[in-house]
């Protein structure tokens, strides 16, 4: 039998939402990927690691030329469905050798943390990106869930909004340092946020209120 790429989900970040199986399956691999920070959180001195940075191709090559020897595991954080390296890697490799596991993503914490359910929210990304307005737009109890970057942030996010028709005084949740002892749900109105310093690197959560 030909060795696996496991693809694990180490969660937002703390070690209480990393999924058994995620963990079993980083405990137990002998070459690991990953970011620096999940490196140092879950590499022993005795593994094969490699870091993943900007320069994604040296990580694929990585993969590629260490998974013919053994499985390798690739740590992503949250969950690997959810925007992550399981893109590139199923354009690089037969998905047959992909084995994914998943955790609890920011997104999905975030949702309950403002306790409120996701089935009908529709979940866009500007980490990197810039939705099209058609994805952004408002209607009357429409929810959006929105992972943020440096640039696009509280502030801006908010602005672009309220552009596109959204109401001042639509509800927005900010969640930050989701899973840390030192995590932070802000409740406010779009239009407040717009006036405000930007919070960046966070999930923000916009509409669903009775008024909107």
């Amino acid at each position: 039998m030909g060795h696996k790429i496991i693809v694990a989900g180490i969660g937002p970040g703390g070690d209480d939402f990393i999924s058994p199986a995620a963990r079993h399956a980083i405990d137990h691999a002998k070459i690991l990927v990953g970011g620096r920070r999940a490196l140092s959180q879950f590499a022993a001195d005795d593994r094969l690691t490699f870091p993943i940075t900007a320069d994604i191709d040296a990580a694929v090559d990585f993969i590629r030329s260490n998974v013919e020897r053994d499985d390798v595991t690739v740590m992503v954080s949250g969950d690997p469905g959810y925007y992550s390296l399981l893109d590139t890697l199923r354009r690089e490799f037969d998905p047959s050798i992909i084995e994914v596991i998943p955790s609890i993503s920011a997104m999905q914490l975030a949702f309950a943390r403002a306790k409120m359910p996701w089935h009908d929210a529709t979940l866009l990304s500007f980490h990197g990106r810039r939705p099209p307005d058609a994805e952004l737009f408002y209607a009357p109890h429409r929810v959006l869930g929105l992972l943020t970057d440096g640039s696009f942030h509280s502030q801006s996010i908010s602005k672009i909004l309220l552009a596109l028709g959204w109401a001042p005084d639509t509800k927005i949740f900010i969640a930050l340092r989701l899973s840390y002892p030192d995590e932070q749900l802000i409740e406010m109105t779009l239009g407040e946020a717009a006036g405000r310093d930007p919070i960046k690197h966070c999930v923000l959560i916009v509409g669903g209120g009775d008024d909107d």
